[in-house]
């Protein structure tokens, strides 16, 4: 795994925690390392996906009896991570050392997180997930060959909505965006007042202008709201950094109005993210640039401004330049 101490003590998303079944162990990938996802009960391990007898995936293996076994030479550990029997040698106490790797997990919003490290804060938090007048619909993942601070990036910026979501989120005829404050706090970017024009901000057919907050909480999580008067509306996103260049994105709707079905709502996220996804993995230099410098930025551009900069200062290196 690569040395990345912001990234390596943070939560990231690794699954989508319905799809891990008890007793069928789950292979993912997280900054450049294989994992093995395993589930006793509300119980979830994340392990290094390596049997330390012959490296073989734990993945491969099979879950009984609250043990995981390894698929090559049948060596079973505990929910702790320690081998506790080498079927070749049954008679013999496998020692202290013969032990997984172990990562914390946890579930929360139906999602797995991951922290390879010792994580400072708790998982980002959602602040529509317990508001009971939001409806949250699930969406994604989304991969993308890029690296995770161009994915998030992307999903800041309201300004390629006319141009790349055409008649869905934006309308090239009133490109215009309003001025609005950007700022870096304890607690990540903030950036408020953001209007621009949309073909139907609120499922009713009509155009409108409407403004947004869009927050970052963590380097690789966002979210945003709708801020201007009617209906409800918010996005949170995140994006699992699976290598400098390849990343997956996860995001929830949250809404407060309608009725729309939800697999129409994921049809139409669907069909965003995948105009976002080639154009993102078309920019270059693949790594997102913090050096202010090595790129033109305009009054429009104050929330990726802000996002660099205080990537800049919590030192964080993979996925940048």
């Amino acid at each position: 795994m690569l040395n990345d101490p912001v990234l390596l003590n943070d939560w990231h998303v690794v699954a989508y925690a319905p799809d891990l079944q008890e007793g069928k162990p789950m292979a993912v990938r997280l900054l450049d390392e294989d994992l093995v996802l395993w589930r006793v009960g509300e119980r979830i391990h994340a392990w290094r996906d390596l049997c330390i007898h012959r490296g073989a995936k734990l993945s491969l293996g099979k879950v009984q009896n609250q043990t995981l076994r390894c698929p090559y030479h049948g060596w079973t550990y505990n929910e702790e991570g320690q081998c506790i029997r080498f079927p070749a040698h049954p008679e013999q106490k496998p020692p202290a050392r013969a032990c997984a790797k172990v990562y914390q997990a946890r579930e929360r919003y139906n999602w797995i997180w991951v922290s390879p490290g010792n994580p400072a804060h708790d998982v980002p938090a959602f602040p529509q997930w317990d508001d009971a007048d939001f409806r949250k619909i699930h969406c994604g993942p989304y991969k993308f060959n890029a690296s995770g601070p161009r994915a998030v990036e992307n999903f800041l910026d309201v300004t390629h909505f006319p141009f790349v979501h055409q008649g869905f989120l934006g309308d090239p005829a009133y490109p215009e965006i309003s001025d609005y404050t950007a700022e870096i706090g304890e607690d990540g970017v903030t950036a408020k007042d953001i209007t621009i024009w949309q073909p139907d901000p609120d499922g009713s057919g009509q155009g409108a202008w409407t403004t947004y907050t869009y927050k970052v909480i963590r380097p690789l999580t966002a979210y945003f709201v709708k801020s201007s008067e009617g209906p409800r509306f918010a996005m949170y996103f995140t994006a699992t950094p699976v290598s400098e260049c390849e990343t997956i994105a996860w995001t929830y709707v949250a809404m407060d109005y309608g009725d729309t079905p939800e697999e129409q709502i994921r049809e139409f996220e669907d069909a965003i993210t995948w105009q976002d996804v080639p154009v993102v993995e078309s920019q270059r230099p693949e790594l997102l640039p913090l050096d202010l410098q090595a790129e033109l930025h305009l009054r429009s551009d104050r929330t990726a401004v802000a996002y660099r900069k205080w990537l800049r200062q919590l030192g964080l290196t993979f996925g940048t330049a």
